[in-house]
């Protein structure tokens, strides 16, 4: 009976291992890690802190008794993140510092003998009653310390109980798998972060030439994620083109400058070597295999496109205009309108979505202007991270 039980917990374990290192998102990694934990050994609630320097962030806690009690949001409230030196002081600074665990049968009844105390601050706070804790240390292959994986009051029959000391292993390796998926979580996260700095230095680079600014790139690619977001698309999808769409204009680039710079009005002729640069950013950007670049290819070349097929660079109207071209051209369009530039004032936000109404249907997706009309606090949130 022991033997199957162990058995089952080793191939579940194994089960969540895989599911950790598909996951990439690490606020969910760090969510799924407690609640897995808690799944392990009956935990009423869970915490979790990941390593920064010499100390301990507080980053995810889940509370099973306090979340029936007050609900999801209340619940969420009372957690918020504060920073625990690595040291013996705590019982979480402990585990850290010591690479042990630590099972404790009931953290009121701990002897002077033992190097950390227990906080009750909380429990008088929340009328809750801490009991049994087991923290142990999230180590990676090398030993290193990521965090600290830290659960409270173990249940049986509806009675808080300590902790079983055959469990601490299991428990220990799965903070193991943890440490290195969040690790990598990291890892990537900082790879995307570095990317898209990237994207957004080259995509200035082609702003230089024009009147538009970074801010100004930063904005509506960010509008461009929100408006997917509200149009119902995926994490990943709304991630991809928010990398993409700073690329819009990077064709500006072989606009001669004679023509790009002219303050004056442009003639016929001119006006077409203006739009050629929907043609030459999708040269720039054509020939990858990346995803990233046939999406950055694909918004460089139908930006300009217009719902009633009078747009350019092929006259595509409708939804014959790919979604990401649709959606890039009115958070293009509503951050041009809304921006002070040296030849005119900038409209409220209020304003420059009226105009992008009154073309709805003309210029613009119908659905994608009815949905830019939900994220417009969203919008000024944006507006406001990302000022000139």
């Amino acid at each position: 009976m022991i033997e199957q039980r162990f058995r089952d917990e080793v191939l579940k374990l194994t089960r969540i291992g895989i599911a950790l290192t598909s996951m990439q998102n690490l606020d969910e990694l760090l969510e799924m890690i407690v609640a897995e934990a808690r799944g392990f050994t009956g935990a009423d609630a869970g915490s979790l802190y990941l390593r920064e320097g010499d100390n301990l962030r507080f980053a995810v806690s889940q509370n099973e008794t306090l979340l029936q009690r007050l609900g999801a949001e209340k619940e969420r409230a009372l957690f918020s993140s504060f920073e625990v030196p690595i040291s013996t002081d705590s019982i979480a600074g402990y585990a850290a510092a010591t690479k042990k665990n630590v099972n404790i049968a009931d953290v009121y009844q701990l002897g002077d003998q033992t190097p950390y105390s227990f906080n009750p601050d909380f429990d008088r706070r929340n009328d809750y009653r801490t009991q049994s804790i087991l923290t142990v240390p999230m180590l990676d292959r090398r030993e290193v310390v990521h965090g600290v994986l830290q659960l409270i009051n173990a249940r049986r029959d509806g009675q808080v109980v300590p902790f079983e000391t055959d469990q601490e292993d299991l428990v220990r390796s799965l903070a193991s798998q943890a440490a290195v998926a969040v690790n990598n979580a990291r890892l990537t996260t900082e790879l995307k972060k570095v990317h898209l700095d990237t994207i957004y230095r080259l995509s200035v680079a082609a702003e230089f030439k024009d009147k538009d600014t970074a801010s100004h790139i930063m904005r509506m690619s960010h509008y461009s994620a929100a408006l997917a977001r509200v149009l119902g698309w995926g994490a990943e999808r709304v991630e991809l083109l928010l990398y993409s769409s700073p690329m819009h204009d990077v064709g500006k680039i072989g606009i001669p400058d004679a023509v790009l710079l002219k303050p004056g009005k442009l003639t016929p002729e001119e006006f077409k070597i203006i739009q050629s640069h929907t043609d030459i950013g999708a040269r720039i950007l054509g020939g990858s295999d990346s995803e990233l670049l046939k999406l950055s290819e694909l918004v460089a070349l139908t930006h300009h496109e217009k719902w009633n097929g009078n747009g350019y660079p092929r006259g595509l109207g409708g939804t014959d205009i790919p979604i990401e071209g649709r959606i890039v051209a009115v958070a293009d369009v509503f951050d041009a309108l809304s921006s002070k530039r040296v030849y005119k004032e900038a409209m409220s936000q209020e304003e420059a979505y009226g105009i992008i109404s009154k073309d709805s249907g003309t210029h613009f997706d119908p659905e994608c202007v009815e949905a830019f009309g939900e994220m417009l606090n969203e919008a000024r949130e944006i507006r406001e991270r990302y000022q000139d």
